[in-house]
């Protein structure tokens, strides 16, 4: 039998020296891996340098330590204050530049009241009837708001939930919004065309006592206590809320908690967004106009895909007060709707500054439909036409349509400023939108969790560097003077509303564009083509797209829904 040398005594004193020294590591190794203990290491910083494709030198790397770990103290300084989405940074985004000039005259609104409007056999085709018509009916009391508000609802209830586009009906307030809406009307107060229209809001638009989600789970009971100002607005005009529509999560897409929204055309597509529910319930016929928001496509992706009117105003022309922020320098808020005019209609009741949010501007929109197409300088993006992309035929046809109503087209170019690059500014700026989800883990709840969708994307913004996010938007301001060079000599200009850099470059500058429908693809699904003006100028933007509306049909056509 094999016996140790060892003695019990030896063996106590190497176990204490083991135990010791695991204690003594894991000691080190604790205070190491506690934040605030944590030294900041030249090989962290090394790592950093690889990420942001910087170098420094090994003495460099020494110096900057401490100032380093300063600056990590006064982020988690700052780390504690609230700070809810509806608090702006300290910096106002303007897509002004030096030397614009703007039309201040203010003229009195016009729009293309018809003579006569026949009530349809089928009062469901009321459904489909544009603002203009409905407000046509409302006014000469041959229907009530408390009729049409009804047949709304009522649809909202048939075809909502097979499009998945509808988060809450407003059913009490709309209800009592149109029984006012009808006394007052009957009393001869008629607030103007919106009187007693029923509309739908995308779901990020507060509105008091009634839940706001922003299509997240995290959100979903989620109340406020005030209306958002475009609410307000329409709530002055007259109009009648029916219901809070879907939105992509946050404003991404168009899945939220509770699914996919689809597009009435095809029930296997995706109605796109993020402003969901609002394109799809106005190409249902579920509501009479809805209002969207736009940060990079999403007024513009949606109302191609469902093949309804779309207007993304000129940034700053209409107050975000009460809208969930995404983007402080890139939101925007306008109305989805089934004809050019019925988005006269809306943005003339919601523009304009309510002291608020102060990036808007106090502006004339001067909406003539009669102005002579002859007074407005109409470019075409011609590189981009060139090209060969999937629309292309429906987009030429739409180039035909235009010269046949008397547009004359001028080739224009956008300028050659990379702008893809740029895209870093959304990233930074939603990411500190939703950062307190991003540290706290609660992006965990999120319904997307793949490579493309929000968790993700607020994670790897965290390595946006501050100085980076800066320059990104000095090459922004070069981008805009130098639009604003190019546009001096056009006042509006047509474009594929998707390829090429049109749809990121003007919603880094802020232009306004407004889309239609131009055609159908082999699938059935609609597909559309964008029409975009100088700041402030929507009403030439309008005015140019209706010409195009009224030369065509597709506006008019309707999708085969299921129940």
């Amino acid at each position: 039998m094999r016996t140790s040398s060892r003695t019990p005594g030896a063996v106590s004193l190497g176990l204490v020296f083991i135990l010791g020294t695991l204690v003594f590591f894991g000691v080190v190794f604790g205070l190491y891996f506690t934040t605030d203990a944590r030294h900041i290491l030249r090989r962290d910083i090394a790592g950093n340098e690889k990420v942001m494709g910087l170098h420094f030198s090994g003495a460099e790397r020494t110096m900057m330590r401490t100032d380093l770990e300063d600056n990590r103290r006064n982020y988690q300084e700052v780390r504690k204050v609230p700070l809810p989405n509806n608090v702006p940074p300290a910096l106002s985004f303007s897509p002004v530049v030096p030397g614009q000039a703007y039309e201040e005259a203010r003229r009195p609104f016009v729009w293309s009241e018809p003579d006569k409007v026949e009530i349809p056999a089928d009062r469901e085709d009321l459904a489909f009837y544009p603002v203009t018509r409905l407000a046509w009916l409302i006014k000469n009391r041959r229907i009530t708001s408390t009729e049409l508000t009804e047949l709304y609802l009522s649809r909202l209830k048939k075809y909502g939930p097979k499009l998945l586009c509808v988060v809450t009906l407003t059913e009490d307030l709309a209800r009592a919004q149109a029984r006012r809406a009808d006394d007052e009307i009957a009393a001869g107060k008629y607030r103007g065309p919106l009187h007693g229209i029923p509309w739908g809001a995308k779901d990020l638009l507060a509105t008091k006592g009634i839940t706001t989600t922003w299509g997240s789970p995290i959100f979903k009971d989620q109340v406020f206590e005030e209306d958002a100002t475009v609410v307000k607005r329409l709530d002055e005009a007259g109009a009648v809320l029916v219901a809070k529509l879907s939105m992509g999560e946050f404003a991404m897409g168009d899945v939220w908690f509770g699914g996919r929204t689809r597009n009435p055309w095809n029930y296997d597509q995706g109605s796109s967004g993020s402003s969901a529910g609002s394109a799809s319930a106005t190409a249902a016929g579920l509501v009479g106009f809805a209002i969207g928001t736009e940060t990079l496509g999403s007024i513009v992706s949606p109302s191609t895909r469902c093949g309804v009117t779309g207007l993304r105003p000129t940034f700053g022309r209409v107050s975000r007060h009460g809208a969930m922020a995404l983007s402080w320098s890139m939101d925007k808020i306008g109305p989805l709707c089934r004809t050019v005019e019925d988005c006269a209609l809306v943005l003339n009741a919601i523009h304009g500054p309510d002291g608020k949010d102060l990036t808007v501007a106090d502006r004339p929109f001067n909406w003539d439909p009669s102005l002579p197409l002859q007074t407005i300088r109409v470019g075409y993006v011609k590189k981009a036409f060139d090209a060969d992309y999937r629309t292309k035929k429906f987009d030429e046809a739409a180039l035909e349509a235009l010269r046949k109503a008397g547009v004359e087209l001028v080739p224009f170019e956008l300028p050659d400023i990379p702008t893809r690059p740029l895209g870093t500014i959304l990233d930074a700026e939603a990411a500190a939108a939703f950062d307190e989800l991003t540290r706290s883990g609660k992006d965990d709840l999120m319904v997307r969790q793949d490579r493309g969708a929000w968790p993700n994307s607020f994670r790897q913004s965290r390595f946006i560097p501050a100085v980076e996010y800066i320059q990104a938007n000095r090459v922004r301001t070069l981008l805009m003077a130098e639009m604003a060079r190019r546009m001096k000599e056009i006042d509006v200009y047509v474009a594929p509303s998707f390829g090429g850099t049109n749809l990121l470059l003007t919603n880094l500058t802020g232009h306004p564009a407004v889309v239609v429908p131009d055609g159908f693809d082999d699938k059935g699904s609609p597909v559309s083509i964008s029409f975009i003006g100088n700041l402030y100028e929507e009403a030439k933007v309008l005015r140019v797209a209706k010409a195009f509306q009224d030369a065509t049909d597709f506006h008019l056509r309707r999708p085969k829904l299921q129940e």
